[in-house]
């Protein structure tokens, strides 16, 4: 059983990493966001909780997020492993976490906060299904249109450039403490997220020691 954390910068491509992990050793990826949009577009009562904090300018509290991810690992259907992507995001969550579980490694994926905006920059999300495409290298086969379900892409509304470089500033501001907390626990895997997705799914994989 293999049980990874994947942490980095928006725009370093922890979402498509963790998905290749995913189908390469049959893990389950436990996706933080994917579950708040998930929850928000379906209207659960979850959904609504995390809309009012959104909508008021406030980050989730530790406290609910801690509970969603406990409540999705619970669920037990990581018979190979997990790979968890988006969690934690404060020293706090990390210590919620390390109670419960060990891990493996920390994969934590560097990008210079250039790279980091021009990539969020061109990122877009399916009105319909909730597929995430990038202009950069996740493009639809038709403009503007998603290749599943042909809902229209819209860019989120929050992906401008000063609000990207603010949530930029916050990350590296939580992860320090995170990273240090986790070094204590298991091996941090230091990867360049520069570089092509394949290029960077060979060294995370050749880093933790695992077959492709």
């Amino acid at each position: 059983m293999r049980k990874f954390i994947i942490m980095g910068p928006q725009g370093s491509g922890k979402g498509t990493q963790a998905k290749r992990l995913k189908e390469a050793f049959d893990l389950v990826h436990i996706s933080v966001g994917d579950i708040f949009r998930w929850n928000v577009q379906c209207h659960t009562k979850l959904g609504a909780r995390i809309r009012r904090f959104v909508e008021a300018g406030q980050l989730v509290p530790d406290e609910l997020v801690g509970e969603i991810v406990q409540d999705r690992l619970d669920q037990h259907d990581w018979n190979f492993g997990f790979v968890l992507d988006g969690f934690p995001r404060s020293e706090k969550q990390a210590l919620f976490f390390l109670e419960t579980f060990d891990i493996d490694a920390v994969i934590a994926l560097s990008l210079p906060e250039a790279a980091a905006v021009e990539r969020m920059l061109g990122r877009r999300l399916c009105s319909r299904c909730g597929l995430d495409y990038n202009l950069i290298y996740h493009r639809p086969a038709q403009p503007g249109t998603c290749d599943v379900c042909g809902g229209t892409l819209e860019m989120r509304s929050d992906d401008t450039p000063e609000a990207i470089r603010a949530r930029l500033e916050a990350y590296h501001l939580q992860t320090e403490p995170i990273l240090r907390l986790f070094r204590r626990k298991a091996p941090i895997l230091d990867v360049d997220g520069t570089r092509s997705p394949d290029e960077v799914h060979r060294e995370i994989c050749e880093r933790a020691g695992i077959a492709r």
